[in-house]
């Protein structure tokens, strides 16, 4: 079992790391956000990588998804979490609240989010797209040290950069969402299609611009939420890896492929075996 992080604006690094390694990745797929920050923590191996790049230098659009979880594969991680800041589309979820979402929908515009394709065609199930195991485990660390949790709602994945209008925010909510943000829909894609365990820790920070007596989202406002919540992130995080133990027997997110890859296998080009190769060489 190997953790991998993906952490979103504000979570940049993760304290406590020890016998760190920075690894610089090439993918088929182009360039990660950043080197991958491998490590220690807790006795457990970790691997961290800021999904905007150090100093947040990528828009969610921009972001070379596939590569990142490409390269969090090719690491050897098995169990991966993305942190994201989210805007909450419920009343009962408060700015500085956590969320852990277990349905997802897509809002985004032409995003790769398929490691298949170029004369490989796979169907995967997602629709239960996290994995409950390791999203159970976070919902008992978060109670345990005092943090409110939402254990379950709907992401809204939108295209960003500009937040909603309000008739958005207010169709949004009329869906039954929970949270909305930029991210999380193509890294548990991928995430699925590389089978490994996916969970996301949404942090609250605003009323997104529905509610009424909120003002206006503001990038200030969301920083000042955030900043407050990343070192409850942290301490999440370091419990979690300290006390998680892996289903027996294998969680069905790690044989996610079994039956899903359609064409023949001595149809599928050679340059496409060799690129994913580490997600699908055990079925050829």
């Amino acid at each position: 079992m190997k953790f991998g992080i993906i952490g979103g604006s504000g979570l940049y690094e993760i304290e406590g790391l020890t016998d760190i390694e920075n690894t610089k990745i090439s993918t088929p797929f182009g360039e990660p956000s950043d080197e991958y920050v491998s490590g220690r923590l807790e006795g457990k191996e970790v691997v961290f990588l800021p999904r905007h790049g150090r100093g947040h230098k990528y828009l969610p659009s921009e972001i070379n998804y596939r590569a990142n979880i490409w390269g969090m594969k090719s690491l050897g991680v098995t169990h991966l979490i993305a942190v994201s800041a989210v805007g909450s589309l419920k009343k009962k979820i408060e700015p500085g609240d956590i969320v852990l979402p277990d349905q997802f929908i897509d809002r985004t515009k032409d995003r790769p989010s398929t490691f298949f394709g170029n004369g490989l065609v796979a169907h995967l199930q997602f629709g239960n797209p996290t994995c409950n195991h390791l999203s159970s485990a976070i919902a008992e660390i978060t109670r345990s040290i005092g943090i409110t949790c939402h254990e379950s709602g709907t992401y809204v994945c939108m295209e960003g950069p500009m937040f909603s209008t309000r008739a958005e925010s207010e169709m949004y909510r009329s869906f039954g969402a929970s949270v909305i943000g930029m991210t999380n829909l193509q890294e548990a894609k991928l995430a699925r299609e590389a089978e490994l365990c996916f969970s996301t820790i949404a942090l609250a920070t605003d009323y997104d611009c529905w509610h009424e007596s909120e003002e206006e989202v503001t990038v200030d406002a969301i920083l000042e939420v955030m900043r407050k919540n990343v070192e409850n992130t942290k301490n999440i995080l370091k419990n979690l890896v300290g006390k998680f133990q892996p289903k027996t027997p294998v969680c069905q997110d790690q044989n996610s492929l079994q039956g899903a890859i359609l064409t023949s296998l001595d149809l599928i080009p050679v340059q496409v075996k060799e690129d994913l190769n580490i997600i699908i060489g055990r079925y050829l």
